[in-house]
């Protein structure tokens, strides 16, 4: 071999060895828990209903119980997106994916949430929520400890495939979902009756997964003290004994 063909060869080798070992994807940022609150602005929700659920979920993100819950993590951060939902063809993240680790944070996501408008629309796809949200935790950019859909909602799944198909199959990806089902005896805006035992369907249908729970709103003026609750317990990475029944 030539002297010139060998140096070459050498220089090449040592280039190869002495090249840096690059990752295939760059990691996301570590947190306790990467959350999606997907909630159900179907036609059963009125607008009364409908500002009561929003102004619980500003009130807790608030809560100061709330924000020493997140800081007393292991990593002392989570990330959470803000979804509502109705039919099969209506699921729309409202917030984005954001990293809260402390007040500010905290305030921030619950002040871009309460300068959000409150939409409506027909149906009920429990199933449509679910399928949504499990592609949302993707590239978020996060690398979540625990991964949860928290789905709130005061109707059966009437529109889309089986609920109990969508909740396996995001199980099978790493995902828990826990339910906040909202039981009431107010006819929807139709006159029609609320769904009987919600409590139930949620607990057999639609949660799912390594410490799933629910936690039950007797109704809409409760739904602040169940969702406080909720995130407590989601943040926290607990699971209450059976069910956690809201104060009425």
């Amino acid at each position: 071999m030539h002297l010139a063909a060998l140096s070459a060869r050498i220089a090449l080798v040592a280039g190869v060895i002495g090249a840096p070992c690059l990752p295939a994807a760059a990691q996301g940022l570590e947190v306790d828990l990467e959350l999606v609150l997907a909630v159900d602005i179907s036609g059963s929700v009125d607008e009364v209903e409908a500002q009561l659920q929003r102004e619980g979920y500003i009130a807790a993100l608030r809560h100061p119980h709330v924000i020493e819950a997140i800081q007393g993590g292991m990593f002392g951060r989570i990330a959470v997106a803000y979804v509502e939902w109705a039919g099969d063809h209506y699921q729309r993240t409202m917030l984005d994916w954001t990293l809260i680790e402390d007040a500010p944070g905290a305030h921030g996501f619950a002040d871009a949430l309460a300068e959000t408008p409150l939409t409506s629309a027909h149906w009920t796809s429990i199933s449509g929520a679910i399928d949504y949200a499990a592609t949302l935790f993707e590239d978020n950019g996060f690398e979540g400890f625990r991964r949860v859909i928290d789905v709130s909602g005061d109707g059966y799944n009437n529109r889309g495939r089986p609920v109990e198909l969508a909740r396996d199959d995001a199980i099978a990806r790493g995902i828990t979902i826990n339910g906040l089902p909202i039981v009431n005896d107010r006819l929807n805006p139709w006159g029609g009756s609320p769904p009987r035992d919600l409590d139930l369907y949620y607990e057999q249908r639609v949660i799912g997964g390594p410490g799933a729970f629910i936690v039950v709103a007797e109704d809409y003026t409760s739904f602040a003290s169940a969702i406080l609750s909720k995130l407590l317990l989601e943040i926290a990475g607990e699971t209450p004994p059976r069910r956690a029944l809201a104060a009425r």
